[in-house]
């Protein structure tokens, strides 16, 4: 049996509730009144608390701001037709951000700390959980080391930290994207699969001058050969040619989605036919080319099903079918936002209800 935690609340003075516009919602900017924190010392996690959301004091010595020992993971919660709050596959998350732990020498997260502080913050602030259409509550479970110290080994402490927000639609158009053939997101043997920080500071240089170019995000192609499509930017990617659905096949160098996940499952519930396995550029290129390409997606928690209108590949500009006319994503899209926010039975048991 689990046992309940206690958890130390400190409910803020007064809501900053009011002072949102929740008609012009931006994308990561906008936070909740509270937030859950938890500390690592000796060897167990402790220090259970529920606060206003704010600053934190710190050492200028703290061992993530040297070393490079911070995780994340992204969420979302929503506000079904019937007034509960759910939050999306929370399990599949925690057991993301292990993984990451482990990869960076960091100890985990326990199911009842992970579960029960997730469940108490976002009972207390449920009223930041928007009922506008496609919006959400994100929330961001993230750890990191704090002691404080300049010496290069694993730290002994850390804090874990869960902040919510209000959000709209993380794009609000379709992509278009340039195949990244210089630059490498992740290396063989390195920490590509870990949703740790560094992955997404390395990324930052390369995406501002596709971004210059005209582009939204990148395509990423593996650090050896630039010659398989690993993920787009923030998210994976996912093709359907010739009615067969065609996504990477994760590897240590790519991040084991859970929307990919998720569209995957369903897929495999209509009879779709389903290939995961290494995609070439070419690949891509040619059935373009050929008109065998019929769709191309970004798949993640912040972007959902983002189409991809457009692919710069060597100087080339190559079109993709009209997204208002694509039946696969459109529908995935369709039957988890009715999932989501309640509107159709969840025979998956997708949901969390807090």
């Amino acid at each position: 049996m689990t046992e309940t935690l206690h958890i130390q609340l400190n409910k803020i003075a007064a809501s900053r509730l009011d002072s949102v516009d929740f008609n012009t919602l931006s994308f990561g900017h906008v936070f909740s009144d509270h937030m859950f924190v938890a500390d690592y010392t000796e060897g167990e996690w402790k220090q259970f608390h529920i606060m206003p959301y704010g600053d934190l004091p710190f050492s200028p010595a703290m061992s993530a701001l040297h070393y490079g020992q911070a995780i994340f993971e992204g969420m979302k919660a929503y506000r079904q037709k019937n007034g509960q709050v759910a939050v999306f596959r929370p399990e599949k998350n925690l057991e993301r951000l292990n993984i990451s732990a482990e990869r960076m020498c960091m100890p985990t997260v326990p199911k009842d700390v992970f579960m029960q502080g997730l469940a108490q913050l976002i009972n207390i602030d449920r009223q930041w959980v928007p009922s506008g259409e496609g919006q959400s509550m994100y929330i961001r479970p993230m750890m990191f080391a704090t002691d404080a110290f300049l010496g290069v080994h694993a730290s002994s402490s850390y804090k874990f930290i869960i902040l919510t927000g209000p959000v709209g639609a993380y794009y609000s158009k379709s992509l278009k994207v340039k195949v990244e053939l210089h630059y490498s997101r992740a290396d063989e043997g390195g920490v590509g699969y870990a949703k740790t920080a560094g992955n997404y500071a390395r990324a930052l240089y390369p995406t501002k001058l596709a971004e210059q170019e005209g582009f939204d995000q990148l395509i990423w192609t593996d650090s050896k050969e630039h010659a398989y499509i690993e993920e787009a930017g923030t998210a994976n990617v996912l093709f359907v040619i010739d009615n067969v659905l065609v996504t990477p096949s994760t590897r240590d160098t790519i991040l084991d989605g859970i929307s990919r996940h998720t569209i995957l499952d369903l897929a495999r519930s209509w009879a779709m036919q389903v290939e995961e396995r290494r995609v070439s550029v070419d690949e891509i290129i040619g059935a373009v080319k050929k008109g065998n390409l019929q769709e191309a997606f970004a798949a993640g928690t912040a972007a959902t099903i983002a189409p991809i209108s457009e692919i710069g590949y060597k100087g080339e500009l190559y079109t993709l079918p009209d997204s208002k006319m694509r039946v696969f994503s459109n529908k995935a899209l369709q039957v988890l936002n009715n999932i989501r926010y309640g509107l159709i039975p969840d025979p998956f048991g997708w949901n969390y209800l807090v």
